[in-house]
């Protein structure tokens, strides 16, 4: 479902002052609450007009605080799991009239627990929207910025990529399939002007552990950093296009050792920090 009341047409989609936006249009999934909305307002902060993408209703409520930066804010209410949904996405990207400057492509969704026990539509719902859309987006994006000779692009991977993720398996694998996409396509775009960056955040304060079923998990109790500042890092590295950035000393220690480990000894750190209460025998 695309909102279409805010649906500019070509000519009308400038800034509130009359011009373009001095930095261009910029794409954001999974924008509206945590890293993506976080990511919206640091483009809008900096001269972009954006096009925000969600499937929840509260994407309504976070285009409506994006516009009081003064630019142009496009919502487009879209189920990213469907390749349906890709496409209303980027037909709405088209409608514009104008070509890409940036693009966050964040959105993504988890499910803990063990993988003998959860259903598997929850598991390929990971699948779907973490590594199918991912693609079928990036496709759509890098082709058309590669036409117009310049882009910048951020995939959300995870530091959950750095090793097998017990409890939490098909997001840990999504977000390593992530991170090596993002790697690739890196190199593979290096004389086009176009460059890929994985943001590679840590535990974050956002809903994603309450989603994910995993509210009551060591690593939900633990720290978390805030989604606004984890944006920030991930827009900065964006804009000089980072091959990849670890927000936060503390995520970049881990990232570090579970990087430099042997899966059989990064694996079960990993599931200590991941498992459910019902999987602790002295709980």
């Amino acid at each position: 479902m695309t909102d279409t009341s805010s649906t500019p047409t070509d000519d009308e989609f400038t800034t509130a002052s009359g011009g373009p936006a001095e930095n261009g249009l910029a794409l954001v999934t999974g924008a509206s609450s945590g890293i993506g909305l976080g990511l919206a307002r640091h483009l809008v902060q900096n001269g972009f007009d954006v096009v925000v993408v969600a499937e929840d209703d509260a994407l309504g409520a976070a285009a409506d605080a994006l516009r009081v930066s003064g630019r142009q804010v496009l919502a487009v209410q879209a189920d990213l799991s469907r390749p349906e949904g890709v496409e209303e996405v980027w037909t709405q990207v088209l409608g514009t009239g104008r070509p890409l400057a940036a693009a966050a492509l964040n959105a993504g969704v988890a499910v803990g627990g063990r993988f003998a026990d959860t259903p598997l539509e929850r598991h390929l719902e990971v699948v779907d929207l973490d590594v199918r859309s991912t693609v079928h987006l990036a496709k759509l994006v890098v082709d058309q910025m590669v036409g117009t000779g310049s882009g910048r692009i951020l995939v959300t991977s995870s530091i959950a990529a750095t090793a097998p993720g017990p409890f939490h398996a098909t997001y840990a694998a999504s977000k390593a399939f992530a991170h090596s996409f993002a790697e690739a396509i890196r190199h593979e775009l290096k004389d086009t002007g176009v460059s890929v960056t994985s943001l590679m955040p840590g535990p974050t304060d956002t809903h994603f552990f309450e989603r994910a079923d995993m509210e009551e998990t060591p690593i939900a109790q633990g720290p978390k950093d805030d989604p606004v500042e984890v944006a920030g890092k991930g827009f900065e590295a964006m804009m000089a296009g980072k091959p990849h950035v670890v927000p936060g000393m503390r995520n970049r220690l881990m990232s570090e050792a579970a990087t430099h480990l042997p899966d059989r000894l990064a694996t079960p750190g990993m599931g200590a920090q991941t498992k459910p209460p019902e999987d602790d025998p002295t709980g």
